[in-house]
């Protein structure tokens, strides 16, 4: 039986294309999902992989949800933080209850997702913790005051992570993706796509999920043991740190 990987929001979008990665690559894989049953039963039925709900924003539903993924699947060692929302609205329009829903799910997500497992990873001296984090983290975007708040802090605990990880075979490592082509990005107007967001990418396109899956598939490989508290720019080109 190989490693067990949790990914959180793992049954649709960049979520689902990782989860379905890792399970090529021999992985037991566990997906998180938040709300929408249907999907994640579709998903099961068309994968083979388990499907757990709960609210990643919440800590005593993820360490219960963990809990019972370790009962049923093993010691997690593999943790994807992907699960993310956005709230979009001009910083001056905002509301507060547009700020904490992103600021739970982005960021308070990322610790109550890895810090129930960061014991028994610091005591089996292996652990990978991998967040997927945001171009939009990285260079900020009108209209996402809360999203690219989130997704800097993402990536302050990775290279926080990886300092405190090292020493007990952890590794701690973000990804930022660029637009990538999933449903919620191929819902926009093709117009809006071929005229205002891919003349920004030099690559010429969007990405696809399965790209940033690839990434992921690296990370969690033995072969990245020495790459830690790192961030890689997936984006076409389109912005460079």
């Amino acid at each position: 039986m190989g490693r067990v990987a949790l990914v959180t929001g793992g049954s649709r979008g960049i979520g689902e294309a990782i989860s379905k990665a890792l399970k090529a690559d021999g992985y037991e894989v566990a997906a998180t999902y938040a709300g929408n049953d249907e999907a994640a039963a579709k998903f099961t039925d068309e994968t083979g992989i388990k499907t757990y709900k709960w609210n990643v924003g919440d800590y005593q539903s993820s360490a219960d949800g963990i809990a019972k993924v370790e009962a049923d699947l093993g010691p997690i060692e593999v943790v994807v933080a992907n699960a993310g929302i956005t709230r979009d609205a001009m910083f001056h329009r905002m509301t507060p209850e547009q700020w904490n829903e992103v600021i739970a799910t982005n960021l308070t997500g990322v610790f109550n997702t890895v810090h129930p497992v960061w014991p028994g990873m610091r005591e089996r001296k292996f652990g990978r913790v991998i967040v997927i984090s945001s171009i939009n983290g990285q260079k900020g975007q009108a209209g996402q005051v809360n999203y690219a708040a989130t997704k800097a802090g993402d990536l302050g605990i990775v290279k926080s992570l990886a300092q405190e990880g090292a020493r007990a075979g952890i590794t701690a490592n973000a990804i930022c993706p660029g637009y990538i082509g999933t449903e919620m990005v191929r819902a926009i107007p093709e117009d809006v796509l071929n005229s205002k967001i891919i003349p920004q990418i030099p690559a010429g396109r969007l990405g696809e999920p399965e790209e940033i899956a690839r990434c992921v598939c690296f990370l969690a490989s033995d072969d990245s043991g020495f790459i830690n508290g790192s961030t890689i720019s997936a984006n076409g080109a389109q912005f460079f740190v």
